[in-house]
């Protein structure tokens, strides 16, 4: 029997004993209802129905938690059993009372087949239920055990799986390791062949720098020497300059003082020579007034000593100084 047919037998068996409650609580109601319909006062008689429902309540109540306990595979204890016996004996006596009252033993034994019903149907229900309850557990427990035994075989075959895995990757990690150690000994051998030739070149390259530093600092030094002497040149130039311009400087100052000397002199001596008494000739007058403009002296003594007139000399004056712009744009 598995697992579907236990559900199939278990709902058959829900099915059938709450169909055969429903229809002894309802023949108990009808049956019971006039017995407490003839033994309740007339303005109490709505209440008939009552006692037979709260009967058949506790029986619901029973049947219930029964097959409830029976599916967790729990014992109510004492209690339970009280109260499901008192209940049928209970629905027994109310609907078998009035057939009693009246001495109907045929009517008691009629009335008397729903309640038994009852009664036996919980009975057997509270065993069926507890069969089922321990089917379904040795049924979990074989399933457990299979369940345990199936997750034992599959941890070996894992282990055995993995030990192979384990083999085949160590197997692999060796093989790696004496690749890599062959390609590590290719690499180092083709490392030291580099750092040789790398060597080879640093040294190479380090003759050719040292050769053509040599070569920097003597070029270097040759345009060193070149700006000295370059240096030496421009001193040496500029030092003749200098003493050129200085020599100049003072034959200049020299012949300044010179010409001063004789302008004075010449002054001096026109000076000496006093007013003219009388108008001198006009070529003569004419070489006075341009001696006196080039002593720089003023108008009005030049034209004392030539003895010609202010308008004359300022006119001759005028004739001696070099023409401006002005004149030589307009004529």
């Amino acid at each position: 029997m598995n697992s579907v047919q236990i559900r199939s037998a278990e709902t058959a068996l829900s099915v059938g004993s709450w169909l055969i409650v429903a229809g002894a609580m309802l023949y108990s109601i009808l049956t019971v209802t006039p017995l407490m319909a003839a033994h309740t006062a007339p303005a109490w008689r709505w209440t008939a129905p009552i006692l037979p429902l709260v009967v058949d309540a506790a029986v619901v109540i029973v049947v219930r938690l029964d097959s409830v306990l029976a599916r967790l595979g729990g014992h109510g204890g004492r209690w339970p059993v009280v109260l499901r016996w008192m209940t049928g004996a209970m629905t027994l006596a109310l609907n078998t009372g009035d057939a009693a009252l009246q001495g109907d033993l045929v009517g008691m034994a009629i009335h008397a087949v729903a309640p038994l019903l009852l009664i036996v149907t919980a009975e057997a229900g509270l065993a069926y239920r507890r069969a089922i309850t321990a089917a379904v557990h040795a049924l979990e427990k074989d399933a457990q055990e299979e369940r345990e035994r199936r997750e034992r075989v599959a941890r070996e075959r894992a282990e055995a799986v993995r030990a192979q895995a384990r083999e085949e990757r160590e197997h692999a990690a060796q093989l790696a390791r004496e690749q890599r150690e062959h390609e590590a000994r290719l690499a180092r051998e083709a490392g030291e062949r580099e750092d040789r030739q790398r060597a080879e070149e640093q040294a190479r390259i380090a003759a050719a720098e040292q050769a053509e530093r040599a070569e920097r600092e003597r070029r270097e030094r040759a345009r060193e020497q070149s700006e000295r002497e370059r240096e030496q040149r421009e001193r040496q130039a500029a030092e003749r300059a200098e003493k050129q311009r200085r020599d100049a400087a003072e034959r200049a100052a020299r012949e300044h003082r010179e010409r001063e000397e004789r302008a004075e002199r010449e002054r001096a001596e026109l000076l000496a020579r006093g007013p003219a008494t009388e108008k001198l000739a006009e070529d003569e007058a004419r070489s006075l007034v341009g001696q006196a403009f080039a002593l720089g002296l003023p108008v009005r003594a030049a034209a004392e000593l030539s003895g010609w007139s202010v308008g004359w000399v300022s006119n001759r004056y005028a004739e001696q100084r070099p023409p401006r712009l002005d004149d030589l744009v307009s004529a």
